[in-house]
């Protein structure tokens, strides 16, 4: 078998191979293919090798464009794949499910900020487990700290896009601040029963009594005192800071945070929705103690961060004679690109460093949906990382090789050349068309056609400024699709080349570079958002201003790119 065969059959395994693998052949399946297709070479492996690894190298050099239809063009026999049926990843079953009427998961964000990724992990988990069990998911907006975390009026409705977005069924909505009422009524029965009582201490007297396990004064005094000084809250008598509800527990427990927390304060901060209608607010453990039986949650999913709140939540609710709900803990969710931080997020905009909530920089749903992020890649993701109590860092590259697999079939090609410059092409013989495929692997959608008639023998183009450097005076470059051009000059001012052929074999033969294109005259402006929030700026096809704001496609020897709006046109970066 002669080298030039062996080379053969080494592009054609590679290309097959990069094709399969997001255009990065694996060199070690390839070698198995070639000796397994021709196991009479084994003896030479020694020499084979190299020379298969040299083809490998040289089909990685491609695009996946050029892969696959090398690939399409010698060797279609290879991409009859098997259909395998995958087991769906599910989540691990709940424990104690017979224990409870319903299962029922909530979900509940403070919509002081914008869902994030990190927010998805719990919003998912809820909502399958809800869909798994024929429960309920509950979404409860948890808005009454607006001291500490102000609640944004926009969020309320944009909390319930992002669910809707990831395909969350809500069965249940409440808002917190809507409630205070019903957290009054139990706040005076745990001072009517001696569970709960209103201190008047110092912040710094009370901290030192409870480090020391010690009672502060206001612990033992009656029922009948507690109340009156609840009614003193409740009417202004007292001033921010001067009273607060505690709950009892145990002065020994060995976290000094469990003592005797404080349940309820005085707030003088006025309430984007309720504005001052109320001067005493619940804090986290206790509106949320309350709701979680009220609302008969069977399962609480949170963050392993949250066992003091737990333990806190588990005093309150025996006191009020309830059944505490299962818990499952979950560790925290990072992103190797994207800001989580709702407050940094928050700081960023109101101070215009960044432009939204849905800026490409950050990890929010809102931004991760305009660069073009499907919600079911979410999903995947967060399934197959499952419930475990053990922080994860999600890296870019695995949810863009997820999110690949989703827009690739669907997403048209187009050409985009960025920072055009001209090239001049002369002595070109005849009219050419150029008839590019709208999508290599679907044919019947057809072919974006170019008629390219010379003037006097000579072809104007704009080409992308960054190919420049990969040109090369004297040598060879293809113009995708339609002819191979010898380069004669490059400069500031532009590429001159002359017409060379337009055999694509000789092109791959001489190791040309393959280069977009658009003719001179041709082409919308463009502008591309790119991740660091910056801009890719040029001309790209018309026919890209047929799109609808949403759609998903791929700019060649670009990357994948979500439409913002058609005219002008203006697109996100998705990933390459």
């Amino acid at each position: 078998m002669s080298n030039k065969e062996i080379r053969k059959a080494a592009v054609k395994h590679a290309a097959h191979n990069a094709s399969q693998h997001d255009g990065v052949a694996q060199a070690g399946s390839v070698i198995g293919k070639v000796l397994g297709e021709f196991p009479e070479l084994r003896p030479r492996a020694k020499e084979v090798v190299p020379m298969i690894n040299d083809a490998v190298n040289e089909v990685n050099s491609w695009t996946q464009e050029e892969q696959l239809l090398y690939v399409e063009e010698n060797h279609p026999e290879l991409l009859e794949r098997r259909r395998v049926e995958e087991e769906k990843k599910t989540l691990p079953p709940l424990e104690s499910v017979d224990k409870w009427p319903m299962v029922k998961t909530r979900f509940a964000p403070n919509p002081d900020g914008a869902l994030h990724l990190g927010s998805a992990e719990p919003i998912i988990f809820c909502d399958e487990y809800a869909k798994m069990y024929d429960g309920h998911f509950i979404l409860r907006y948890e808005d009454t700290s607006a001291e500490v975390k102000p609640p944004i009026p926009e969020m309320y409705e944009a909390i319930l896009e992002d669910l809707e977005w990831l395909g969350v069924k809500v069965d249940e909505k409440y808002r917190q601040s809507d409630r205070l009422p019903l957290y009054y009524e139990y706040a005076e029965r745990l001072l009517r029963e001696g569970n709960a009582y209103i201190c008047t201490c110092e912040v710094k007297s009370f901290r030192k009594l409870y480090m020391v396990s010690d009672p502060c004064p206001c612990r033992d005094l009656p029922p009948e005192e507690q109340l009156r000084r609840w009614e003193k809250m409740l009417d202004g008598s007292y001033e921010k800071g001067e009273a607060v509800v505690r709950i009892k527990t145990d002065l020994d427990d060995p976290n000094p945070a469990v003592r005797d927390w404080p349940a309820l304060r005085i707030s003088d901060v006025e309430h984007p929705l309720q504005g001052n209608r109320y001067r005493v607010w619940p804090l986290y453990n206790f509106s949320c103690g309350i709701d979680d039986h009220l609302m008969e949650v069977s399962h609480i999913i949170r963050g392993k961060e949250h066992d003091v709140n737990t333990t806190r939540q588990r005093w309150l609710q025996r006191h009020l004679g309830w059944r505490y709900p299962e818990v499952i803990n979950v560790g925290r969710l990072g992103l190797e690109a994207g800001i989580l931080s709702k407050s940094k997020m928050r700081a960023g905009i109101e101070n215009g460093t960044y432009s939204g909530w849905d800026d490409p920089r950050l990890g929010t749903l809102r931004a991760l949906r305009r660069r073009g992020l499907q919600p079911e890649v979410i999903r995947a993701i967060m399934i197959h990382v499952g419930p475990k109590p053990v922080n994860v860092t999600i890296s870019w590259d695995n949810i863009a090789a997820e999110n690949r697999k989703i827009i690739e079939p669907t997403s048209d090609r187009y050409f985009f050349v960025e920072d055009p410059v001209r090239l001049t092409v002369t002595n070109v013989p005849e009219k050419h068309v150029a008839r590019l495929p709208v999508h290599p692997d679907y044919p019947k959608r057809g072919t974006r056609d170019f008629v390219l008639a010379p003037k006097d023998g000579a072809l104007e183009f704009n080409v992308s400024g960054k190919d420049l450097e990969r040109l090369r005076v004297g040598g060879m470059t293809r113009l995708m699709g339609v002819m191979n051009i010898e380069v004669t000059e490059v400069d500031g001012s532009g590429v001159k080349a002359k017409y060379h052929s337009t055999d694509y074999q000789l092109a791959r033969d001489k190791d040309a570079p393959f280069i977009h294109w658009l003719p001179s005259g041709v082409g919308v402006d463009a502008q591309v958002v790119l991740p660091d929030a910056t801009s890719a700026t040029g001309l790209a096809e018309e026919r890209v201003q047929e799109m609808k704001s949403g759609e998903m496609f791929q700019f060649e020897r670009f990357g994948y790119c979500r439409v913002d709006t058609a005219k002008p046109f203006v697109a996100y970066f998705t990933h390459k």
